[in-house]
Parts: C-alpha cells; sequence; structure tokens
C-alpha cells in the first residue's frame, strides 16, 4: 500500500507527520471508496471541486483541490492544495506507475495520428518485437493485452500511465502513442518520456474547446516545447502551412532536438513524385543523404504517404537506418475506418468508409478518391453535434468542390437539433440531397452506384455508435454497407 507520503514530493509538496494510507486514487467522485485519494480537477463542464463533499461521504482520506477552495470546517480528509490538480494527477500518476518503455514515440495533429502511430507499430512487428500502439483504436499489440477502458485519442494520464507500466510488465519497450490537443492542453502527456514527436498536419478543429486556431496549435506545440526532451527527435510535415512550420522549427532548435522534414519540401525524406494505381501508390523518395528509392505501398490516398514517410522518419534512428524498413512498407495495411474498402458491388462500383470529419480531412479523401475514380464519386457524411459548428459549412463546401453527389445525414448529433445540424452543412453545398437517417442516406447512394463510381461514407470510420441526446445505439458504417451491398 502506498501512502500519501509517496505522492506528495511527485507533486513538489512537502511531506506530513502523521502520513497517510492511500488504498486508490481517483479523479471520479462516482468510483471513490474509504482510504482513497480523490483529485478534484477544474474542467470545462464539470468542476470536480463540486464533488468534494461527495468523495468526503463515500471515505476519502485525502483530496487535492487549487487553493482557497471552499471545505467545511469539520471535513474528515487531508486537504491537499496544489495551483494545478491536472498536473497533480499526471505527476502522481508517473509515480505510481513508474515504467515506462526505452522507446516511445508521440505523434500529434489534426488528421492522420491513428494511421502514423499504427504504421509505426506494423514495422516494429515486422521486425518481431513487443509492441503496442496507444489511441484512437485503444491498445492494439502483440502480446495478448486486453485494454477495456474507453478508446480515447489520448487517456487520462492515470490510465496512461498505468497501460505503459502493464506493457514494460509484458516486455514491451516500443510504444506510440497518439497525442491529441486535449490530452495535450489538459497535462495528460507529462512525464512521458519520449524519443521522438511527430506533427502530421494542421486543420480547423476542436475549436468550440479551444476558442481559436492559433489556440489549438499552442495546445499541440506542448508535445515540442515540453514533453519531447531535449535533444530528441522532432519530425514534422513539411507542407504544413508556413507559419505554423516556422514556429515549430524555431522551438525545436531552441531546444536542440533533431529536425527532421518529410514531405514534397522535406529534408530528411522528400517525396519525388506519386502516381496513384487501381489497388494502390508507386512513389519516389530521396533522403538527406541523397539516395533515391522507388517504392510502392497498397494503400489508397495521397496523405498515406505523408503518414507513412513521417512514421519512417520516427522510427529510424539515422537515414542509414531507414533502408532496413523500407521493403516492409509494401507490407502496410491502413488501420480500421481509414478509407477502409467495405464493399465492391457487382457492377464494379467500391464502397469505403473513412473516418474524416473536418474540412481539410473530406478534402483530402476526396481527391485522393478522384484520382482512383473511373466514374462518378459519391460522398455520405454529416457534422457531430455540441462540436465547433463553424466547420460544418467548410465541411459542405469541401465535400462539393470535390464529389459528383452528395448527400447530408445525421453524425452523432448527441444533444443537438439533427435537422439544424444538417442546415448548417448545407450552406456550403446548396444542391446536396438531405436524408436525415444514417442508414437510409447509405442504402439510397448504394442504389445510385453505377460501373466506375466510389462511393465513401465519411465521419464515423470505426466507430460502432451513433449517438442521440444521451444514448448510443449500436451502428457501423461497415455493417451498414455491406448489409446493403449483399442484397442489390
Amino acid at each position: 500500500m502506498i501512502t500519501l507520503n509517496d505522492l506528495l514530493p511527485a507533486m513538489g509538496l512537502p511531506t506530513i507527520e502523521p502520513t497517510i494510507p492511500i488504498k486508490n486514487i481517483n479523479f471520479d467522485s462516482r468510483c471513490v471508496k474509504p482510504g482513497d485519494l480523490f483529485v478534484a480537477i477544474p474542467g470545462n463542464q464539470t468542476n470536480g471541486c463540486a464533488f468534494i463533499e461527495e468523495a468526503a461521504a463515500k471515505g476519502a482520506s485525502a483530496i487535492v483541490m487549487p487553493p482557497h477552495t471552499f471545505i467545511d470546517k469539520n471535513h474528515s480528509f487531508f486537504p491537499v492544495y496544489h495551483d494545478n490538480p491536472r498536473l497533480a494527477l499526471s505527476l502522481i500518476a508517473a509515480s505510481v506507475f513508474p515504467k515506462q518503455p526505452h522507446h516511445q514515440i508521440v505523434v500529434t495533429g489534426t488528421n492522420g495520428k491513428t494511421s502514423t502511430v499504427d504504421f509505426i507499430r506494423q514495422m516494429w512487428e515486422f521486425k518481431h518485437l513487443p509492441t503496442a500502439s496507444i489511441g484512437t483504436l485503444g491498445v492494439v499489440n502483440n502480446v495478448n493485452y486486453l485494454y477495456e477502458g474507453p478508446a480515447l485519442t489520448t487517456p487520462d494520464s492515470l490510465t496512461l500511465h498505468r497501460i505503459l507500466n502493464d506493457l514494460v510488465k509484458r516486455h514491451v519497450q516500443h510504444v506510440a502513442i497518439e497525442a491529441s490537443s486535449h490530452g495535450l492542453s489538459q497535462f495528460r502527456l507529462e512525464n512521458i518520456v519520449a524519443q521522438a514527436a511527430g506533427f502530421t498536419n494542421l486543420t480547423r478543429d476542436h475549436l468550440d474547446y479551444h476558442g481559436s486556431l492559433d489556440n489549438y496549435f499552442n495546445a499541440k506545440l506542448r508535445l515540442f516545447n515540453t514533453i519531447l526532451p531535449e535533444g530528441g527527435i522532432a519530425c514534422i510535415n513539411a507542407d504544413i502551412e508556413p507559419k505554423f512550420l516556422r514556429t515549430i522549427k524555431e522551438v525545436t532548435i531552441k531546444r536542440k532536438n533533431q529536425l527532421r522534414l518529410v514531405g514534397e519540401n522535406g529534408q530528411f525524406i522528400k517525396i519525388l513524385n506519386v502516381n496513384p494505381t487501381p489497388y494502390g501508390q508507386d512513389f519516389k523518395i530521396m533522403t538527406c543523404k541523397g539516395e533515391q528509392y522507388s517504392l510502392t505501398v497498397p494503400l489508397l490516398g495521397r496523405y498515406q504517404l505523408d503518414n507513412i514517410l513521417l512514421a519512417l522518419s520516427l522510427i529510424t534512428s539515422d537515414a542509414d537506418e531507414m533502408s532496413e524498413y523500407l521493403p516492409y512498407l509494401p507490407a502496410l495495411r491502413g488501420v480500421k475506418g481509414r478509407l477502409q474498402q467495405a464493399a465492391l458491388l457487382p457492377n464494379g462500383a467500391a464502397i469505403y468508409v473513412d473516418y474524416a470529419h473536418t474540412p481539410d480531412a473530406l478534402s483530402h479523401v476526396l481527391q485522393s478518391l478522384r484520382s482512383h475514380t473511373q466514374g462518378e464519386l459519391y460522398i455520405v457524411f454529416g457534422a457531430g453535434g455540441d462540436r465547433d459548428k463553424g466547420k460544418r459549412p467548410l465541411m459542405g463546401k469541401a465535400a462539393a468542390k470535390w464529389a459528383d453527389h452528395l448527400i447530408i445525414t445525421d453524425d452523432n448529433p448527441r444533444t443537438e437539433n439533427a435537422d439544424h445540424i444538417r442546415k448548417e452543412i448545407k450552406l456550403g453545398c446548396e444542391t446536396a440531397l438531405e436524408i436525415p437517417g444514417r442508414e437510409e442516406a447509405i442504402a439510397e447512394a448504394i442504389k445510385k452506384l453505377k460501373k466506375g463510381d466510389i462511393l465513401v461514407v465519411a465521419g464515423k470510420g470505426h466507430e460502432q455508435g451513433q449517438t442521440i441526446g444521451h444514448k448510443t445505439y449500436p451502428f457501423e458504417d461497415v455493417k451498414i454497407i455491406q448489409h446493403y451491398a449483399s442484397n442489390l
């Protein structure tokens, strides 16, 4: 059993007399049991301080809270005052679960995080290493480690450190981690020791939380100016907006990191040309040593090359080691829900699902599929409720620019009026067809497909539920597509 004195130094606080036994650590008051430490985290939607009395009534022996928090004079717990309880939780987590893999790579960006960390994991597996990736898809690994927690891009700090600690016990020393802007701004990755950090891209997303694009970028920048140790490897997509690239470069120079630029404007890996094929892409690259390679990958989507090459730059210790990984590229497989082929119709039309739910992601997916489309390009898409409203007409505009036929439908409306969400999207694509029910929209689109056509059902990707109000109902795009495709 640990004591409060085991945890106080980790938070930068002095020890106390007498010490207090701690049975468990919680930041959810509903889970508190006698003898636990409760961390009261002030949040955007709920404030943990409002649940201090509940945690105390359940027998919490100590509670971490901001200074000057009002508490009952007759309280039965030991109050721990910390300027930043979120940070305190992360520091505690690293203290309680101290084991971390020796090789950790962390990836941030608006789009491509999931694919990039999965490509890293796949390449490590090709080398027969015990490995795992942590992110939107959960904990994907080859050591039979079962994670049953919520599928968050970046888990809370307590869960994250527990996962890493458990993986090390299973001899895993190679892990790739997705870092969301929420996770970075909420200190979930504090004390994560990363060898390398990657930045995929930056486009509009999560402004409902961050307020502005600059705030959103600054949250992601924490990976480079705070989390990545000095001297670590910083790999950046060289084709992102110049002002953001310039800022990241300044940070990496200041912190003496090894800067690696990847992409059409890359220096560590430069893309020389790309040729889409019916089954993937042929491309040529040049390394920083001037060596040129002609390669093939079995994945559709120009942006997938950015993800693959970013993964390649993150995983290699230097340009010489890169040649060891190049033979693995033709064997890479796309992750579930990312330009995943869901069905091929008898007439030759193809249907894909993709997680794209931002204007930029829609543009990239549709541009990628356009180069493979012999007939016409269809899209079924929507926008999530209780999220950034400003991106909705921009999503409609992006879809209208690249697709021939658009069907707007529902995509996790949550507590918002679904009809209103669709109307906001339609401001950017006035001629789009509107079908509220997602299943009906998919069925109608499939009926329209002819030889050489391609349909992409966008927004949900790997998700297996549709959230309406406060309830999530079973719903998986791939299963719906396959049902209607098999009944043609």
